[in-house]
Order: structure tokens, then sequence, then C-alpha cells
């Protein structure tokens, strides 16, 4: 009578999942919608991190709000922040997308394929695949129009609503590959973080990598002339970089600045 008591109780545990297997298998089932998933890299929304990563030829373009920190750290910040955000990305990615229009004919090159919000900017990214060198230099012209607009343009619609704003859209670009991670909801790569330095260069707000923008020779002809051909460091790049900078704000310097740029 034991022994069939005892093989009785083996058939039901092995047919009953350990408590073991059963969170395993729970962890494995899709997260139903609407409900958090479990704390981990799934919480990132990058996808399947394990999926091999594709490159691709890019411009990278950061924009950031030069100031954008002290305007978060103001008496109530909460009362102005998404106000300011929301009309800024708003205007923003209006700006880049009638740039690029062409009216009924579309548009004259391919939006950003990339967009993401970085604390104090954002990063754009062009798949640059098939793309000439005169749309290239092109872009250029459009983003340093966007930045100038944003002076000329925002600032004064949005000083109605928010008081003392951050008065100064900075913009750095460069060329190079990306990398995408996971499912290519973000992506890495030198240039990213090269647009990331130039657009930090002193108090420069417009400038851009030599290296893959032929600007002498594609400019569009109201910009030629514009920039001037610098040599300077870019921390984590390099300490003899040649870069692009607006003729202007060069002339402009203050003269504590004087060691920032040198002739190539």
């Amino acid at each position: 009578m034991g022994r069939v008591i005892i093989r009785r109780i083996r058939r039901r545990v092995a047919k009953a999942p350990s408590k073991l297997s059963r969170k395993s298998t729970a962890a494995n089932q899709p997260v139903p919608a609407g409900q958090k998933p479990a704390f981990g890299s799934g919480v990132l929304g990058l996808g399947d991190l394990a999926l091999p990563t594709q490159e691709i030829d890019v411009i990278a373009a950061m924009f950031d709000l030069a100031g954008f920190t002290k305007f978060c750290n103001r008496v109530d910040p909460h009362l102005s922040i998404h106000k300011y955000l929301n009309d800024f990305l708003e205007w923003l990615f209006a700006k880049i997308a009638d740039g690029l229009s062409n009216g009924r004919q579309g548009h004259w090159a391919e939006l950003p394929f990339f967009s993401k919000f970085r604390g104090d900017g954002v990063l754009f990214l062009w798949n640059t695949s098939g793309m000439t060198r005169p749309v290239i230099c092109r872009i250029l012209a459009l983003l340093c129009e966007i930045r100038q607009a944003y002076k000329s343009e925002f600032m004064p619609k949005i000083m109605n609503d928010i008081d003392k704003p951050p008065r100064v859209l900075r913009c750095g670009i460069a060329r190079g590959k990306a990398f995408s991670v996971g499912e290519g909801k973000d992506y890495v790569g030198h240039c990213i973080n090269n647009a990331s330095r130039l657009q930090k260069v002193g108090p420069i707000t417009f400038c851009f990598a030599q290296r893959g923008f032929p600007a002498q020779q594609y400019m569009p002809v109201n910009y030629q002339g514009k920039f001037v051909l610098k040599r300077t460091a870019i921390r984590g790049v390099g300490e003899d970089e040649l870069v692009w900078v607006l003729k202007s704000e060069f002339n402009r310097l203050p003269p504590k600045y004087g060691d920032l740029f040198r002739d190539p």
C-alpha cells in the first residue's frame, strides 16, 4: 500500500510544473497591452537587443538649447517647461519638414529617419546613401537657417508666454556611420558624439566638421563665403580638427577665445 501511494505522489510531482519553471515561463510571455514590463532592459524600449547591428551612413545634427538647464532651475519650472518644450519641438520639426519641402513635388531631400530628445536638445539623423554632395550641403544651409530663425522667429513668439526662455539654439553637425541598437530604436556612433561636441565649441553657435562636407564646392550660392575653415581641439575627437564656422561669429569672438581656433 505504501509503495502505491509513493508512486502516485511521484506521478503528481512529475506532472506539476515547479514554481521556478512557472516563473520562467511567465517571464518569457509577451507583456499584455497597457501593462508595464518587469524591471529589466525591456523598460528602455529598444526592442530585441540581441539583433545584429545595422550600419548606416548618416548626417548627424545636434541642436542644443544653450541655457536650458538654468531655465529648468528657475522658480516653479513646472509651470513653464511643458509649454516651452511643446512649442519649441513643434516649431523645430515643422521648420525641418517645411525647409525640405519642394511644394507639390514632395521633398528635395529625405526627412530625418531618426530623431531623439537628448535632455537639452534634439538629435537628427539623415541617411546619406544615394544623397548627392549638393544636397548634403543644402541640408547644412537649412540647419543654419533654422538656428538663426530660432532667434528671429521663435523667440519673439514664445516670449509672450514664457519669461526668459533659452535665448540661443546651437547646432553641431558631423558625418559618418551610425550603428543601430536593438530594433533601430536608438543609434550610436562616433559622428553622433562628434556632432554633440561641435555644438559647444566656445561661444560659436553653428559648427560642422570639414570631413564629409565639400562646402567650398557645393554650398548653395547664397551661403558661399559665409563660412571660414579653422582648426580646433574637439574633446574626445582630436586636438587639431578641421571645422567650418560662421565667419560672422568668428570675427566677433572676444579676445579671450583667441587661442580657440587656428588657421588650417
